[in-house]
């Protein structure tokens, strides 16, 4: 029979933003559902989720894709990190939007994450020049040509390789600063976007590998007039997407007006120096919504407004953020309370 690479994918202890670690196991048999796949064990003292004198950690297999990279059968398998003793580690906050997942079910949530990020080959952004600046922002935002984009191919390479594993991925951009680009995963379930975004990022990082080219999800990663990098969650409920909507919407605004500097704290390390009122944000110390405004903290889309149904865009969360906390607040601080659009509809 032939063997099965399984790469096991997790989340580390790293402060103050995690990094993701992923190792190999053989297994000699065909997976075709998440429960063929063996628990195994880290040293967490080498990843900052153990002491040395009782370092073992255990990865329990929670969702997999193929391995586009190896090619089939092989694939890569998302984990959760658990104690030696079975409880659930302290940097494993999965667990904590399955609970959440699991008890606002009934509305329905969809996000969509649009993950930017920055290529980095050496000290300095793919495409800049050795010395000096490239020219000032305005041709590179969706732009064409070898002197206006720069790692195009390895952007190509990574989309096809989240399709064919996969992965919902909906979209690819080149962003506003040279070297900066973007793909958006979804719309799914809390769950599945948390988990396809993660393992999208390691594919990232891996076929950048090849290429002798970092990826940063840094959320300013040039300091000055330079657009910085966000990962903008668009999120919307049945409640939100039937006729007559927009009243859920505008009270789920009210309700993260409210809740701002406790989402802040979740929306990814270095925050501050993206969120500063300039490059499309509003300050980290303001809040306010609005239509079709990409300098809000909140984005209700024009579509939306017409139609009076639909979605909003938090364009709070940074680059770095972690989807798993992102996606437990923003349910925890609409569906609280989430209106009721019609009274025959009791849970919505």
């Amino acid at each position: 029979m032939q063997k099965i690479k399984a790469e096991y994918i997790w989340i580390d202890g790293s402060k103050p933003v995690a990094k993701l670690r992923s190792k190999t196991k053989i297994l000699d048999h065909v997976v075709s559902q998440v429960s063929d796949i063996p628990e195994w064990g880290f040293d967490g003292s080498s990843t900052q989720q153990a002491e040395g004198h009782s370092s073992d950690c255990v990865l329990k297999p929670v969702y997999f894709v193929a391995d586009v990279v190896r090619g089939n059968p092989h694939i890569l398998v998302m984990c959760e990190v658990f104690e030696a003793n079975g409880n659930v580690h302290k940097s494993n906050h999965r667990a904590r939007l399955r609970e959440i997942a699991r008890k606002y079910e009934n509305h329905e949530a969809w996000f969509g994450i649009e993950q930017e990020y920055t290529f980095f080959k050496g000290s300095r952004p793919l495409g800049w020049p050795d010395n000096g600046f490239p020219a000032p922002q305005g041709g590179y935002y969706c732009g064409v040509g070898s002197d206006e984009v720069f790692g195009r191919q390895i952007v190509e390479e990574h989309m096809s390789v989240c399709l064919e594993a996969g992965i919902s991925i909906s979209g690819i951009n080149a962003e506003v600063m040279p070297g900066q680009w973007e793909f958006q995963v979804g719309p799914l379930g809390p769950l599945a976007v948390a988990d396809q975004l993660w393992l999208s990022r390691w594919l990232l990082y891996r076929v950048a590998e090849n290429y002798g080219v970092s990826a940063t999800l840094d959320p300013k990663p040039v300091k000055g007039d330079w657009n910085g990098a966000g990962a903008h969650t668009n999120f919307s409920t049945k409640t939100m997407r039937d006729p007559g909507g927009i009243k859920a919407i505008e009270q789920a605004c009210m309700n993260l007006r409210q809740n701002h500097k406790k989402h802040i704290e979740v929306y990814g390390y270095g925050n501050h120096n993206r969120l500063t009122g300039l490059h499309e944000t509003c300050s980290i110390d303001e809040f306010r919504y609005g239509v079709s405004d990409r300098g809000a903290s909140i984005r209700i889309p024009l579509a939306t407004s017409k139609e009076g149904c639909g979605y909003l865009e938090d364009r709070r969360p940074a680059a770095n953020m972690d989807p798993y906390q992102v996606c437990a607040v923003l349910m925890e601080t609409i569906l609280n309370n989430d209106i009721v659009s019609d009274s025959s509809r009791v849970g919505f």
